[in-house]
């Protein structure tokens, strides 16, 4: 069993999940909590006991050297730490993990035993896969939810994949079965330039999760790192006729499935995120 002593009382907390792996097209759904960890300034919560969930054979430990002299090994695991966003008054708990190598109902067992005792009611899961979308297009984020209202009260847009399933998958079921509500992100990240890190893929993911959530989301430099990814992309295509070909195909393909409504659907919501960060603001000034 988990050793829980000393963990703090949290306010209202929602969990935000990511793991690395299959999971994690592009680095973009760990690239989430990788940034709102070091926005937020979270603070270490728990670990879970790597030698439960890893085959250090498949996920090695890495060597890592300090002031030059003495080597740590920093262990394949997954952690949560808190987080407290500027202006709320409640917790959010960032899980970073590795998608674990062996017993996946035992590891969501303790993820599930962790949030009941920090008194977690809702969990958002986040993920990234590759796709046959185009880079110059607005990301396609899908998602799953525990049931039917909870999809309906987010506006998800579901996903109908069916198929093989990674952690995100698992665990979000688990959360269902254990009566918790639970929701699935999934960011689609193209797959002729799927190499890391996909930061447009990863400020895709976060504006979802900002609606949502309803929690304003610091977004730093992720604008102008998406432009300059899109940049570099363009140029890239353009070098090679048969991409850049592929690339216009793909274009056309999206254009003409797009519903009028979708930009319509788009403006509403970038307008609410402007009215949620203006009155972040009025309450920190």
């Amino acid at each position: 069993m988990i050793e829980l002593e000393g963990l703090p009382e949290l306010v209202d907390p929602v969990l935000i999940a990511a793991f690395e792996g299959w999971n994690d097209a592009g680095e973009a759904s760990s690239g989430v909590i990788a940034h709102l960890e070091s926005a937020w300034k979270a603070e270490p919560l728990i670990a879970l006991d790597p030698d439960d969930y890893y085959d250090f054979q498949v996920t090695r430990p890495v060597v890592e050297m300090n002031d030059g002299l003495a080597q740590s090994v920093v262990w394949p695991t997954t952690r949560l730490l808190r987080a407290r966003p500027p202006g709320l008054e409640r917790d959010v708990v960032l899980l970073r993990g590795i998608e674990p190598n062996m017993r996946w109902r035992s590891f969501c067992s303790d993820i599930i035993y962790i949030c009941r005792e920090l008194g977690v009611e809702l969990a958002v899961m986040l993920g990234a896969l590759l796709n046959d979308s185009p880079h110059t297009r607005p990301v396609p984020i899908l998602g799953g939810a525990t049931d039917a209202g909870l999809a309906r009260s987010t506006n998800l847009e579901l996903s109908r994949y069916e198929g093989p399933t990674g952690i995100v998958g698992v665990l979000q079921h688990a959360f269902g079965q254990a009566g918790l509500d639970a929701i699935s992100l999934w960011a689609s990240v193209p797959h002729y330039v799927a190499q890391p890190p996909n930061p447009k893929a990863t400020l895709a993911l976060l504006r979802r999760l900002e609606d949502v959530l309803e929690i304003p989301m610091p977004l730093g430099d992720l604008d102008e790192e998406a432009r300059a990814w899109e940049r570099g992309v363009d140029e890239l295509a353009s070098q090679d006729s048969e991409v850049a070909e592929y690339v216009k195909e793909l274009e056309e393909r999206k254009d003409a499935a797009e519903l009028p409504e979708a930009s319509g659907d788009a403006i509403a919501a970038e307008f609410e995120r402007y009215l949620r960060r203006r009155d972040n603001r009025d309450t920190d000034s």
